[in-house]
């Protein structure tokens, strides 16, 4: 692309991410590698008043440089609509506050291009946009009523349970036949929130692994493997999940197929799903990750790829 963009990265602090796996950085490193401006700020940096849409940003540098992989310079008030691309990409949990900032954000799309679209990122949280997707995932039930919850383990036995507005395999239980504790972590969970719960039933594929795939405009890119630590029932690699190289299998194959078009049309550039053993579990378009495992097992330059997506709407 012949034109520098001015590329406003919405995120959690620079100064404490992983360099050697968050996406974000990728991204950034991609950006500036093309010859775009970056700004960085957070998302408590956000202002909206009288239509402006302002936040207190850095304009920023980045180097692959373990200890010094940032340089700002200083920190001004930055007007959102004069920006090319806000990437929004703060890590979950999907609250209010994300949800906030989805609402300001829309002030300035699409005339400048937020990533991924803010009204869709709202209307697509993980756990519950899979569930336009009945055919492609294992048995689900989301509900707060305790007697559905208890009437769903009877008839598969072995199930799942977590909160629908987490991340990173935080609040998963797997909750094996014979276990007595599904009663009390109902009732853990009653006590903390009004939200409902999703119960699965229990893939037993996912002590092979819990694949993740990256979709760049509704097109499957690249994937990895991720395999639980012994002894865990979780596979994300913020859990102690051992990453690994695969490749698409055609169940795979027809379930990107299969969302790819909705994916598109919702202006989602940048989604990962989760499958397990054939099923499609989860549906990330908030901040997603895994494009450094990719790039190391493949050698694939899915930051690249993205960036490609958004420099075609520009």
């Amino acid at each position: 692309m012949s034109r520098s963009l001015r590329v406003a990265v919405q995120m959690d602090p620079i100064q404490s991410i992983n360099i050697d796996a968050d996406s974000t950085f990728a991204l950034m490193l991609e950006a500036q590698a093309r010859g775009h401006t970056l700004y960085h700020y957070h998302v408590r940096d956000l202002a909206l008043a009288g239509g402006r849409l302002v936040a207190q940003a850095e304009p920023v540098t980045v180097e692959r440089k373990h200890g010094a992989h940032w340089q700002f310079r200083e920190t001004a008030e930055l007007d959102l609509a004069t920006c090319d691309v806000v990437l929004m990409r703060q890590d979950p949990p999907f609250d209010m506050a994300y949800i906030t900032a989805t609402h300001l954000l829309e002030h300035i799309h699409p005339k400048t291009l937020v990533v991924n679209d803010p009204a869709s990122v709202r209307n697509a949280p993980e756990k519950l946009f899979v569930l336009h997707f009945p055919e492609l995932m294992p048995e689900t039930l989301v509900t707060a009523d305790r007697r559905q919850i208890l009437r769903f383990r009877e008839k598969h036995g072995d199930i799942i349970i977590k909160p629908l507005f987490g991340n990173g395999g935080a609040g998963v239980f797997h909750i094996k036949p014979g276990d007595s504790n599904l009663n009390s972590l109902i009732e853990m969970f009653t006590e903390r929130s009004r939200e409902p719960l999703m119960v699965q039933r229990y893939v037993p594929e996912v002590r092979q692994g819990d694949k993740r795939i990256i979709l760049v405009d509704g097109v499957a890119m690249g994937a990895i493997n991720r395999v639980p630590a012994a002894g865990e029932s979780r596979s994300n690699m913020h859990v102690g999940g051992r990453p690994e190289q695969t490749t698409l299998t055609p169940r795979e194959q027809e379930i990107c197929a299969a969302i790819g078009p909705e994916l598109k049309r919702r202006g989602l550039i940048f989604v990962g799903i989760d499958v397990i053993g054939g099923y499609l579990t989860e549906i990330n378009v908030t901040s997603p990750t895994g494009l450094q495992e990719i790039a190391r097992f493949d050698g694939v330059n899915l930051a690249g790829a993205i960036w490609d997506a958004i420099e075609a709407q520009r």
